[in-house]
């Protein structure tokens, strides 16, 4: 177990990693041929340009002006200063939300802090119970833990009343920030520019027709039920084949750039490479007629594979984006069932156009419901295996409790240094290291789940990693940890002891969850500001590929705010603050750190880095309510379960009203607020028509609309929409055997003729 002079040193080793991780950012970021890497989101849109400057060669790569590195810390008040409005409106209603949940930390936690500090640890540090135990593993962090107030004790009752007050304390700040985020999502939406999602529908698993295509069945269908509002349509094409084909081709030719340029360097020589597995090897060949024959080729392979999506039906798959006349149009089919058979013509809000995921838009969707079924049980196995990992990180952080087993060990880790870096450093460490490529993997399993969108993915994603995160970094931890910690007594003990030494030993393991927070919260952090693998592939590019200002555009890669991994990163420091403020109060101040310090450095990146992949308005945020709320009522039964081993039986019934009373407040905020983030108001749908009629009455939507959701491997080419779509759009009236359906479709034509 880490002893204080364990977590100083982990605290010296972060401390010190963020502080050189700061300040290389910023003098890096002070530096001109690095502008593109830390200043990305002010070239995407226009209002800042590559530094030019006066005077020598080196000063424009090197800032050679000694006023702005006194000021090299100017970042962090210009990270506060940008109003919460203005922010919205520069990085989108997503990343000033996000923002928002560690403010929501600091909210909750900085009072629990105080109180805590205030009122549980004296009582705690007063009990003096550890101290009298026998064969028990501590330090002296445990004697400010409830593990050292003796059994029977009247202090518990400080705890049982703490307890209620974190409990409504963080009830009320997430009511209020829940109401907050809600209106803003509201107001967002009624002030949001025109976007082809507002007005557009997924429908999907269209249902099969002897007698039409699937486009002639879909506008068919929509005129006969909304005849006054159906405008038009895009069928959706099975172009995965095509979309590898032209990301290949980009790549190579990418490779073909690089060799091209290398060859303007030297005239003299021309590059060559094998054509082995990564170039390792195989024939030598000349690199630049090596790439330009294998472009030749898959140029001539997407060309027939373009040809065949066009002509072929069956490349049509049973889904199609449904636009309409109105937003209040849109809203009353996607909210409502389009037919008596509700396994058919299913309808959905449309994603926005750089939101729909269109690979999983070709899986069938009868697969979807058997997918999901069986990534449900390989995440089951996942979180099962990867328990071994926990429990050999768990391992390191309790060699105290290895030594009574493994006596042969300890000349080894008596050893000061090693022993304090060992406990203190190396399972936080470890720990980060094993989950590195936990997110990718359940990212991959969200994707094979058939989702359509990337904000849904990433939603989907994040509930994984979630419950990950709380199976296994957390309970895992607890559970593992003892049972090495408390070994030797475990096997030397009645059975019914069992419990009381878990509930003791429990609120030990904060002092591996401190280290954790270190290495993640703290130095991980900063290592997140300082940008380091963007800045390497910046330069590597810009070296090699760059050729025109065009070039160094695309080489900037501003990243973006990854859902899937920083919102269950956050839950996780959530769920320790809320289980170990009345249980381990001294690991709140390292949780607050956290908090302040991440608000500080992602409202930097957002405003002068990220540039998010898609808007969905806050849509995430019952997500993180309902995830915190899981933490509050863990940390109440944690808390409870603890308090039945501690001989204070008297204050179970009070306990048990709290995780009732939770889960009341969490049903009756469901239900005030959540349909907000679900559905889009009809009142507000049509506020926005009206508005736009009045202020537009000439805009051609239809225009605007048609080519919105095409294949992005459609656009851009000599073709920017299939074939087949522009013949029906040339033809008013599709040709049907069904006269009710050929009446259908006159209605249809004749109402299109009176839109502007």
């Amino acid at each position: 177990m880490a002893s204080l002079q364990d977590i100083s040193l982990a605290a010296a080793i972060n401390i010190l990693s963020a502080i050189a991780f700061l300040v290389a950012f910023a003098i890096l970021r002070l530096q001109p041929l690095n502008d593109r890497v830390y200043f990305p989101k002010w070239y995407l849109k226009g209002i800042r340009s590559s530094p030019t400057r006066s005077g020598t060669y080196v000063s424009k790569f090197i800032n050679l002006d000694l006023r702005t590195y006194i000021r090299f810390l100017n970042w962090m008040p210009a990270a506060l200063r940008m109003p919460e409005l203005e922010l919205i409106d520069h990085a989108g209603l997503d990343s000033a939300v996000f923002i928002r949940i560690y403010l929501l930390g600091l909210k909750i936690f900085v009072p629990i802090t105080t109180l805590a500090f205030g009122v549980l640890v004296p009582v705690n540090w007063m009990g003096n119970t550890l101290e009298h135990l026998k064969d028990l593993t501590f330090s002296d962090i445990d004697k400010l833990s409830i593990s050292n107030v003796p059994s029977g004790s009247k202090r518990f009752w400080a705890h049982v009343v703490m307890s209620y007050i974190f409990s409504f304390w963080t009830c009320y700040m997430l009511y209020n920030e829940y109401k907050i985020t809600a209106t803003m999502r509201l107001r967002f939406l009624a002030s949001e520019n025109r976007r082809p999602d507002q007005f557009t529908v997924l429908v999907r698993n269209v249902p099969p027709d002897p007698d039409e295509s699937v486009s002639e069945h879909v506008e068919h269908f929509f005129c006969v039920n909304h005849p006054d509002h159906y405008l038009t349509h895009q069928v959706v094409y099975n172009a995965n084949k095509l979309a590898k084909f032209v990301e290949k081709k980009k790549s190579l030719q990418n490779w073909l750039l690089y060799y091209n340029n290398k060859f303007e360097r030297n005239p003299a020589k021309r590059p060559t490479m094998k054509t082995g597995f990564w170039g390792l090897w195989g024939a030598t060949v000349d690199a630049i007629d090596y790439y330009t024959a294998e472009i030749e080729k898959l140029s001539g392979k997407e060309s027939a594979e373009r040809e065949r999506l066009i002509s072929d039906p069956k490349a049509i798959l049973p889904a199609a984006f449904v636009s309409f006349k109105s937003r209040w149009a849109a809203a009353v089919c996607a909210q409502t069932q389009q037919s008596s058979n509700p396994t058919i013509w299913l309808t959905q809000w449309a994603p926005e156009p750089r939101d729909v995921y269109w690979a999983n838009l070709a899986i069938p969707y009868f697969q979807l419901t058997i997918r999901r079924l069986l990534m449900a049980v390989g995440l089951f196995f996942l979180i099962f295996f990867f328990l071994i990992p926990i429990a050999l990180v768990q391992s390191l952080a309790n060699l105290d409790g290895i030594e009574k087993v493994l006596p042969f060990l300890k000349p080894l880790i008596e050893m000061k240094i090693i022993k304090s870096f060992i406990q203190g450093f190396l399972p936080g460490i470890a720990l980060k290291i094993f989950l590195i490529l936990l997110p990718t993997i359940l990212m991959i399993m969200s994707k094979i789940e058939g989702f359509t969108s990337l904000s849904s993915l990433e939603r989907r994603s994040a509930a994984k990693y979630h419950l990950f995160i709380l199976v296994n970094v957390f309970l895992g931890s607890i559970v593992t940890g003892t049972a090495l910690q408390q070994l030797h007594k475990f096997l030397n003990q009645s059975p019914t002891e069992i419990p009381k030494t878990m509930g003791v030993s429990i609120p030990m393991k904060a002092t591996f969850f401190i280290t954790y927070i270190m290495v993640d919260g703290w130095a991980g952090i900063a290592a997140e500001v300082l940008r380091l693998v963007p800045l390497v592939m910046f330069h590597f590019k810009n070296t090699f590929l760059v050729k025109t200002e065009r070039d160094r555009d695309q080489a900037t890669d501003p990243g973006c705010l990854d859902f899937s991994i920083s919102e269950p990163r956050i839950q996780l420091y959530f769920l320790l603050g809320l289980v170990y403020s009345s249980i381990t109060p001294i690991l709140l101040p390292f949780i607050v750190i956290f908090f302040a310090f991440a608000y500080l450095v992602f409202r930097h990146q957002i405003i002068n880095v990220y540039n998010q992949k898609y808007e969905s308005a806050a849509a995430f945020w019952p997500d993180v309510h309902r995830r915190v709320i899981v933490g509050l009522i863990i940390s109440q039964l944690l808390l409870m379960g603890l308090m039945s081993t501690k001989e204070a039986e008297q204050s179970t019934p009070l306990l048990i009203a709290l995780p009732v009373l939770t889960i009341w407040f969490h049903i009756y905020c469901k239900g005030r607020f959540e349909s907000a983030f679900v559905k889009f108001p009809l009142q507000e749908a049509m506020v926005k028509d009206t508005l736009e009629r009045v202020t537009e009455p000439y805009l051609n939507l239809k225009s605007y609309l048609q080519n919105a959701y095409v294949h992005p491997v459609f656009k851009g080419g000599e073709i920017d929409k299939p074939r087949a779509i522009d013949e029906e759009e040339n033809s008013p009236l599709v040709l049907t055997k069904r006269s009710s359906n050929r009446s259908s479709s006159k209605h249809c034509s004749d109402s299109e003729t009176g839109l502007t």
